[in-house]
């Protein structure tokens, strides 16, 4: 495959200064992953190792661990390193299952599709 363009370089280039650092990547369909950069191309693919999905609802969080996990590029819109001194979330939010997560979030799903469907 060839390059898109110039731009392209700058991406990769600035991808490097992550390599073996904790990051969290927003991914199109809002998904929040997390995980440690292992590797990447030019088309900004990435591997993450000891990933998790972190999955939010209200004041409900849950972390899904995913293991060594491959992002491709076009699906990232935000990739950030995590300051690892600092707390990742405020005291008011409560760690519960994924299960637990599940159970709470499909409700909130069901209503999301029924205001859509009926606009």
């Amino acid at each position: 495959m060839s390059w898109a363009g110039p731009e392209d370089i700058y991406l990769s280039t600035s991808l490097a200064s992550y390599l073996d650092k904790k990051l969290l990547v927003l991914l199109r369909d809002g998904r929040k992953l997390m995980g440690t950069l292992r590797s990447f191309d030019q088309f900004a693919n990435a591997v993450l190792e000891g990933a998790c999905e972190r999955v939010i609802v209200g004041d409900l969080y849950c972390d899904i661990p995913l293991g060594l996990y491959v992002i491709r590029g076009e699906n990232v819109v935000l990739i950030g390193e995590l300051d690892l001194e600092r707390e990742e979330l405020p005291e008011h939010m409560t760690r519960v299952s994924t299960a637990e997560i599940k159970r709470v979030n499909i409700p909130k799903l069901f209503l999301y599709l029924i205001d859509f469907l009926c606009v």
